[in-house]
């Protein structure tokens, strides 16, 4: 992931000559989001992030939640859909059965897209049979299981789980449900781009690649070619774009930033596929959108 501190910047050209869909986002009041928000030149409420979104042709965004299954609790602008989360407390043992329950409330509502797991931060393999139960449900309202991939935000968190080549046991496994690789792995891009080629039911968003808000674009991109050139290079090996989605990880990440930032390295013939039209195939939103 790639800090940035928060300084002036203007964008580059009319963003707005795409329909963009932001396939990973977070949303809720906390403290902690609120002081990043602002690193990244945001401000964490609904109303700022309609108004970039309207700005910039972002017309939906998916929230991958966590920390409750309340149904009441999972109430979102209605330019928002989201992923239920299980985080700690829903993947406990001793609970399990009636969390299922619970997950599956989450899953008959046409808001609810998909599931979100962590199990880097939550110490288990997403390729676990004790995950059948959730895999059934998602196979069975014909909806994505998202895990977070690659690098964590706390030192505690173990990426021997979060290792993007840990879905392919899973994918393997589970080859009915539609597996989503976060971040695409990242910094594990090859490896993940080989799971991908691999397996035809597992996707990846480009999201939580940058923090912050970025100074100058053209000196950014100089300074991180390498990095640049391997997202590049990694996604014309594998040659599949229906399967690839933008994303921002907000409010991590400044949104203009992001577009600029994720146009340098996806061919703009494909702009429209990865920005749009992944996301409305993988994450079924034409049933929000229509």
């Amino acid at each position: 992931m790639i800090f940035l501190h928060l300084m002036d910047y203007k964008g580059r050209d009319n963003l707005n000559e795409l329909k963009i869909i932001d396939a990973h986002l977070h949303f809720a009041r906390e403290f902690y989001f609120d002081e990043i928000a602002i690193t990244a030149g945001h401000k964490n409420n609904a109303d700022h992030l309609a108004e970039c979104y309207k700005n910039l042709g972002i017309i939906h965004g998916i929230v991958m939640s966590n920390g409750t299954l309340n149904v009441e609790s999972l109430q979102y602008p209605k330019f928002l859909s989201y992923c239920v989360g299980l985080d700690n407390w829903v993947m406990n043992k001793s609970t399990f059965k009636s969390n299922l329950l619970l997950i599956e409330e989450n899953l008959k509502r046409r808001e609810c897209v998909g599931v979100k797991l962590y199990p880097g931060y939550l110490h288990f393999y997403v390729s676990d049979d004790d995950l059948k139960p959730i895999y059934n449900l998602a196979a069975k309202y014909d909806k994505p299981v998202a895990i977070h991939t690659g690098l964590t935000a706390m030192t505690n968190a173990y990426l021997k789980y979060s290792h993007p080549l840990v879905i392919d046991e899973a994918a393997a496994k589970f080859q009915n449900v539609k597996f989503v690789m976060c971040h695409l792995g990242e910094p594990y891009i090859n490896d993940a781009v080989a799971v991908l080629s691999k397996n035809p039911n597992v996707a990846a968003d480009l999201s939580g690649m940058l923090e912050g808000k970025i100074f100058d674009m053209d000196q950014f991109l100089t300074k991180k070619k390498f990095y640049i050139d391997q997202l590049r290079g990694w996604l014309e090996y594998l040659d599949d774009y229906t399967r690839i989605m933008f994303g921002t990880d907000w409010p991590l990440a400044n949104l203009n930033d992001y577009i600029e930032f994720t146009k340098s390295f996806i061919p703009k013939d494909q702009w429209s596929q990865v920005f749009y039209k992944s996301a409305v195939k993988i994450y079924h939103l034409e049933r929000i959108l229509n």
